[in-house]
């Protein structure tokens, strides 16, 4: 089996939101210890705007990635919080590829809903390019095979 999702996806999901909100604590506990929302109170609004940005950004993004994502050929072996499940192709009804957006996301809609519901997001393995607009090679395989896979199921 290779794997196919990103060795990036526990950084992103557990140590980046640690920095993003620790970093906005350490301003908070710094300003008040200076007392600088006396002098400014309007100075509070930038860090909780920054904190409820950073909660809705990374739960729309990130923290719905599964962990780690195996290609068997005609399966997918996914794996999220110590669960694993094996998903055929022909259970796939639809390969999306997020562009612009960091990380890079592929969304796996199922036709019959898994352990991990109708929908299966990760990051997947990406090469390095200088081209915003390349496209998703991970995605793209998917996309040929889960279009075989369907084809054969409806016959």
């Amino acid at each position: 089996m290779t794997k196919i999702s990103s060795g990036r996806t526990w950084f992103h999901k557990r140590v980046f939101p640690v920095v993003w909100f620790g970093i906005i604590g350490v301003v908070l506990v710094v300003a008040f210890v200076a007392d600088a929302f006396r002098k400014a109170p309007v100075a509070l609004i930038a860090p909780v705007v920054m904190a409820i940005f950073g909660f809705f950004l990374m739960k729309k993004l990130v923290w719905d990635l599964v962990d780690e994502v195996y290609d068997g050929g005609d399966y997918l072996v996914v794996k999220n919080g110590g669960m694993e499940e094996r998903i055929p192709l022909s259970n796939i009804m639809n390969v999306n590829a997020s562009t612009l957006v960091n990380p890079p996301r592929v969304t796996l809609r199922l036709v019959n809903r898994g352990r991990f519901g109708n929908e299966i997001a990760f990051s997947p393995v990406m090469p390095f390019t200088l081209n915003p607009f390349a496209r998703n090679q991970v995605a793209d395989d998917l996309m040929v095979r889960v279009d075989k896979a369907r084809s054969r199921r409806a016959a």
